[in-house]
């Protein structure tokens, strides 16, 4: 795992489990517009470092999301200091709005948050972990589990397919 100093990300694979752990902070963000957001950037690589935290700021709080294996994701809150330096790997740094995603969604309030999971037919895992989903007005972004790392879209939700998704409201 990452060597963040301050960083100590408890890990969920249940919708239900996390929307319930989390949702008395994201309540607090509803109506707030998204300030700015950061992403691990590998200077070597010239190019963003998709194990590490995705964080947004509400100028409020600061939510950190990650995911790793499958269908496990992380949820902190202000608890990474960026002007700290990441232990044991001196070409990594923070880099704000760098995705094309978080740049359309900067500056809009938000409206809603939800955990998306995909539906399966396998009895050991009907439903998965998939993304964290924030509605802004006029936007959507999804943090999601793009296997064993973060990925980021903003693709519209008239454009996301019908069957084998499920959303739980967080707030």
């Amino acid at each position: 795992m990452l060597a963040i100093e301050g960083w100590k990300p408890e890990w969920h694979h249940d919708a239900e489990a996390l929307a319930a752990t989390h949702r008395h902070m994201f309540v607090r963000l509803i109506g707030r517009k998204l300030r700015s957001s950061w992403l691990l950037w590998d200077v070597a690589q010239r190019g963003w470092f998709a194990d590490g935290p995705v964080i947004l700021d509400f100028g409020l709080s600061r939510v950190e999301i990650t995911h790793r294996k499958f269908d496990e994701c992380a949820i902190t809150w202000d608890q990474i200091d960026m002007s700290v330096p990441i232990d044991m790997y001196e070409h990594f740094d923070w880099r704000a709005d760098p995705h094309a995603a978080l740049r359309n969604a900067r500056g809009r309030p938000l409206r809603a948050v939800n955990v998306v999971e995909r539906t399966t037919t396998a009895d050991w895992r009907p439903r998965v972990l998939h993304a964290i989903e924030f509605l802004f007005d006029g936007a959507r972004l999804a943090v999601y589990n793009a296997m064993d790392e973060n990925g980021l879209t903003d693709v519209p939700e008239a454009e996301l397919p019908a069957a084998h998704w499920r959303r739980v409201h967080i707030a």
